[in-house]
């Protein structure tokens, strides 16, 4: 969150072992890129069940998915559904300003 918001983003942390309903909440009050990070593949699998809900609540194409950490791969990211993979936080900027049309 910090390289982001020192690129200009406004970030807003929602915390570690967030429930999936609190993605869709910041998705309905404007957020336009939900990033989900993972060190862990036990923490990995978390992030399917968010992507899921936000289509399922219809969001989907109101707003963006990312997702990185060092667990995480284009490869999974592709297989869930994220709209983009980050390897790591430099990236991310790179990432998040593609999604929003900005590169």
């Amino acid at each position: 969150g910090i390289v982001l918001k020192g690129a200009g983003f406004e970030v807003t942390d929602l915390g570690v072992n967030t429930p999936t309903q609190k993605f869709v909440e910041a998705a309905q009050n404007g957020s336009q890129i939900i990033g989900m990070s993972a060190l862990l593949t036990t923490t990995m699998q978390h992030m399917q069940p968010v992507i899921d809900a936000l289509e399922k609540a219809g969001l989907k194409g109101q707003v963006k998915t990312m997702i990185g950490g060092c667990i995480v791969t284009q490869e999974y990211a592709d297989s869930i559904g994220a709209d983009g993979y980050a390897p790591d936080a430099g990236s991310a900027v790179d990432k998040a300003k593609e999604l929003m049309g900005l590169a």
